[in-house]
């Protein structure tokens, strides 16, 4: 059994600990919060898994750093404490552990990583005989090796589109999904998700993985962005009223050009209410959210994810699968041995021992 942390238990961490519990070969020996309030709960409660798990949340990283824990999973936020999460990161690299994360977006693409982020986590796993693994969803699996995948099951191939559709009146994050993304301000307001250079600073990485798994050189990289109002007010069971004439769509892309065309493409179509945008893409089901890879070539091919979690909701549906994916490469990594790694050297293998299991 490897021993495992969780630090962090918010919507990914939920998902991680539940991960966790379920795999046959990690044991969970320590959660890690900065609540005080959470200090002291049980695992199982913490994760929502219905059952206690004999393991009280700690805020003492010293302490469970200490005991030489084999995994850390690192689910504390990284948006907009990014120094913060980092040198957490790099204190458990230090310690030896094999660290899984999705709060580090520049370190998704380990090869052109930022020099000062891939430095010091580079440095931290050296020292200590860690390992590092980033990934998630969308930065993530759902466009890295699902397009990939699919992309191999065509011949002719002219681009590569991923589409997130989601309904974020389900997202348990309102400051992320007023502050950071703008839902509910005025059109007027610039959120820090849509300002220029971020959303190639998310997703640059992930054009650029798929560029080098393909094949291709990048000429560069584009961004465009549309926002749209609501045109009447709606109320959310979590976040409240959401005022009419305010943001209440937004759909970017994040484009890698290849001689000339843009040729890989990561797109975001989320809104805050099914109402605004009706003319923009939408999940197939008409449901609160789904990711899409479309393969515009011979033949075309598109396949499309939803995931439900915690009461049918998609957006914990794909927090899950983020933590799925990290959880489920610890074993792959412990055997790999000390460094960074990224989604084109970790593969995602089949669930072994948990079918039918609870």
């Amino acid at each position: 059994m490897i021993p495992t942390v969780v630090w962090g238990t918010g919507n990914v961490g939920r998902a991680a600990i539940r991960a966790v519990a379920a795999h046959p070969m990690l044991s969970l020996v320590a959660v890690l919060v900065s609540s005080p309030a959470k200090v002291g709960r049980d695992a199982g409660e913490l994760g929502a898994l219905g059952r206690r798990l004999g393991v009280a949340a700690t805020d003492d990283v010293d302490a469970v750093l200490s005991t030489g824990p084999r995994a850390v999973v690192y689910a504390a936020s990284g948006d907009v404490r990014p120094d913060g999460a980092i040198e957490d990161i790099a204190r458990a690299l230090r310690a030896g552990a094999v660290v899984v994360t999705p709060s580090v977006y520049g370190m998704y693409d380990c090869t052109n990583a930022p020099d000062d982020i891939r430095d010091v986590l580079a440095g931290a796993a050296r020292s200590g005989g860690g390992s590092l693994f980033v990934s998630g969803v969308d930065p993530g699996w759902a466009n890295d090796v699902l397009p990939l995948l699919v992309s191999g099951l065509g011949s002719d191939i002219d681009a590569v589109r991923c589409q997130e559709i989601f309904d974020y009146s389900t997202y348990d994050q309102e400051e992320a999904v007023r502050d950071l993304i703008g839902m509910g301000h005025p059109l007027d307001y610039q959120p820090l998700m849509l300002a220029e250079g971020i959303p190639t600073m998310i997703w640059g990485g992930q054009l650029r993985m798929m560029a080098r798994a393909l094949g291709v050189e990048l000429d560069g990289i584009e961004e465009t962005l549309e926002r749209r109002p609501l045109e009447t007010s709606v109320v959310t069971g979590s976040m409240g009223e959401f005022a009419a004439g305010t943001q209440g769509a937004v759909r970017l892309e994040v484009q890698g050009v290849v001689a000339g065309e843009p040729r890989i493409i990561v797109e975001h179509i989320t809104r805050i209410h099914a109402t605004c945008a009706p003319d923009w893409p939408a999940p197939p089901d008409g449901g609160a959210g789904a990711h899409r890879v479309i393969i515009e070539g011979h033949p075309r091919i598109e396949v499309t994810v939803e995931a439900t979690d915690e009461g049918e909701n998609r957006a914990a549906g794909g927090n899950a699968t983020a933590a799925g994916r990290l959880v489920n490469a610890i074993d792959f990594l412990v055997e790999a041995g000390p460094g960074l790694y990224d989604a084109l050297d970790v593969p995602l293998r089949p669930a072994v021992g948990r079918l039918g299991k609870k």
